[in-house]
C-alpha cells in the first residue's frame, strides 16, 4: 500500500514574539488624544505627551479597569476616563485628583520604545529582558535629506493566521509567479543571526510572454531588484528598484506586523520614494501612493491565501521551493528563552535557488497563454 504523505501541524504557540515590532507611524498621535492598539493579547494606550514624547502603556487602569484610550491626556500624563487617575509612560500613577496620597503599589506595565524615521516601535520579550543594543532598528540613510517623499501607508488586520504565514515568504521563489504576478529571475536567501535577507530580481509576466531571451541570475537592468531584510520577527525593509519603460523608480518598502493574538496579526505596509528631479513633489508623492496601492492589491493575494491555507509543520518541499526548514529554525530564536537559542538558529547560512527550470516553464506558458489569447481575439 502506497504510504500516504499527512499534514502535521503543532498547537500554535501562546508565546508572542521577542523584539522590537512597529505599531504605526509618530505621526497617527499627533491629534492631542490617546490611541488605543490591539497586540500581544492584551489592548495598549499610545499618547504623545505634552513634551513630545510618545509613551505606551497597557491601556486597563490598575485601579479598577476603565480603558486608558478612552481617557484624555493632562499634561505629560494620561487620565482614566472611570476616575482620572494620571499614568505617567514609566507606568507610574502620577496624581489622583481626588486623593491625599497615591498608593505605593499603583504601577503598570510600560512598554520601552523606540522612534526611528517616523515610525514607532515597543519592545516585547517574554522574559521581560531589556533589548540588546545589537538589535535595534536601522535608520534608513538619507532619510531626513529632502531626497525622499513622505511615507505613504496602510495596513490590514489578518485573522485565523499565525505570522510565521509572513514569514514564509522570505524563502518562497515561486509564489512570485502564481501571487503575484511578477517572474524570478534571481533568488537567493541568507540568514545570520538575528537578520534574514532575500535578493531578487525578476520581470513581469507582460514581459515574458512577448518571448524575448530572459537573462537568468543577477541583472540589475531587470525590471524588479530587490534587496529586503528582516530585522529581527516582525521588520522588513525592502530597498526596491521598479523600471517602467524608461524610468527606474527606487523606493524603499517596509513590510511589519504586530500579533494582536496568537492566531492574529495586523499588517503594516508603507513607503518611501525618492523623488524624480522631472517631477513635482505632488506628482512624486502620488506615483509612491500609487505603487503602494499596487503593492497592497498584491498582500491581498497573500491574506486570501493565508485566510484559507491549513497550518502545516511539515511541508513537502522539491528544491526550487526555498530553504523553509532552514528559516523556521532562523525564526524559532525569537520564541525561546535566550539561554535557549541554538548556535543552529543564528549560525549563518545562504541558499541560492536555480531559476533555470522555472523561468523556461514560465516563459513558455505565458507565451502560449499570450498566443490564445490574441487568436481568441482574432476570431
Amino acid at each position: 500500500m502506497t504510504e500516504v504523505r499527512m499534514i502535521e501541524a503543532s498547537a500554535v504557540s501562546e508565546r508572542f514574539a521577542r523584539g522590537w515590532h512597529l505599531l504605526g507611524l509618530t505621526r497617527e498621535y499627533d491629534d492631542g488624544v490617546p490611541h488605543s492598539v490591539e497586540a500581544f493579547g492584551t489592548k495598549l494606550v499610545i499618547w504623545k505627551a505634552a513634551s513630545g514624547e510618545l509613551n505606551v502603556l497597557d491601556a486597563y487602569c490598575r485601579h479598577m479597569g476603565g480603558d486608558l484610550s478612552q481617557g484624555s491626556i493632562q499634561g505629560e500624563n494620561v487620565a482614566c476616563p472611570f476616575h482620572s487617575w494620571r499614568w505617567g509612560g514609566d507606568g507610574k500613577c502620577k496624581e489622583i485628583p481626588y486623593a491625599r496620597r497615591i498608593p505605593p503599589r499603583a504601577r503598570t506595565r510600560a512598554w520601552q520604545t523606540l522612534v526611528v524615521d517616523g515610525q514607532l516601535f515597543v519592545w516585547h520579550d517574554p522574559e521581560g529582558n531589556p533589548p540588546p543594543e545589537d538589535v535595534t532598528i536601522p535608520a534608513i540613510e538619507g532619510f531626513d535629506s529632502g531626497e525622499w517623499t513622505d511615507w505613504v501607508w496602510d495596513r490590514t488586520l489578518v485573522p485565523s493566521s499565525h505570522c510565521r504565514e509572513v514569514i514564509d515568504n522570505m524563502v518562497d521563489m515561486a509564489h512570485f509567479y502564481y501571487i503575484h504576478k511578477g517572474l524570478p529571475t534571481y533568488f537567493k536567501n541568507v540568514f545570520e543571526g538575528h537578520v534574514c535577507t532575500q535578493y531578487f530580481s525578476g520581470t513581469t509576466h507582460e514581459l515574458a510572454a512577448t518571448g524575448e531571451p530572459i537573462e537568468i541570475g543577477v541583472a540589475e537592468d531587470q525590471p524588479t531588484v530587490s534587496d529586503a531584510t528582516y530585522w529581527g520577527p516582525s521588520y522588513l525593509v525592502d530597498k526596491l528598484w521598479t523600471k517602467y519603460g524608461d524610468m527606474t523608480f527606487e523606493t524603499i518598502l517596509i513590510t511589519c506586523h504586530y500579533p494582536i493574538t496568537n492566531n492574529s496579526f495586523m499588517l503594516n505596509y508603507g513607503m518611501i520614494m525618492k523623488k524624480n528631479p522631472d517631477f513635482d513633489d505632488a506628482t512624486n508623492d502620488m506615483i509612491a501612493t500609487k505603487m503602494l496601492a499596487s503593492i497592497g492589491s498584491g498582500f491581498m493575494e497573500d491574506v486570501k491565501i493565508w485566510k484559507n491555507k491549513a497550518r502545516i509543520d511539515n511541508p513537502l518541499l522539491c528544491e526550487e521551493d526555498g530553504p523553509v526548514y532552514q528559516l523556521r529554525r532562523w525564526y524559532e530564536q525569537f520564541y525561546v528563552d535566550v539561554a535557549d537559542i541554538a548556535p543552529e538558529m543564528v549560525q549563518r547560512f545562504e541558499f541560492e535557488i536555480d531559476t533555470t527550470k522555472a523561468v523556461d516553464f514560465w516563459q513558455k506558458e505565458l507565451v502560449e497563454k499570450a498566443a490564445a489569447k490574441k487568436a481568441a481575439a482574432e476570431a
